[in-house]
């Protein structure tokens, strides 16, 4: 598992663009996919600690990606959190229910964001014995 490396994983070039805005000063490896096909070519490749997931995807959505993730040995163990416009009562546990580690609706806060990823990479820093 690449220790800081992060998948950002979003239909809509606004969102992709924001979330490198943000991430980017961070020191994190960062890498993007507009949808499902192409997050499981990047996955093919790397192991990020951290999967940042769009719920509403073309042609397979956020929540099924992350049950097939969540299905296949290789990617299990990898957080995956659901950003999602998607804020309505019930959203997050439906996320969470399919194995979203976490939860942030948008409009994505800046600081939110920061923390959040912070808490998922450290965790992961931490597990595997390395010190940020």
């Amino acid at each position: 598992m690449s220790t800081n490396a992060i998948l950002i994983v979003d239909d809509n070039p606004e969102n992709l663009e924001l979330a490198l805005a943000i991430l980017s000063t961070q020191g994190y490896e960062l890498y993007t996919a507009a949808d499902a096909s192409e997050a499981l070519t990047i996955l093919g490749e790397l192991s990020p600690a951290l999967i940042l997931l769009d719920i509403q995807l073309p042609t397979m959505d956020g929540l099924q990606l992350t049950r097939q993730l969540k299905a296949d040995l290789r990617t299990k163990d990898i957080p995956i959190v659901a950003v999602t416009a998607y804020a309505m009562k019930g959203d997050e546990q439906r996320a969470r229910a399919a194995g979203c580690d976490g939860y942030l609706s948008k409009p994505i806060d800046k600081r939110a964001l920061r923390a959040l990823v912070a808490s998922y990479v450290h965790n992961n820093d931490a597990v595997s014995g390395r010190v940020s």
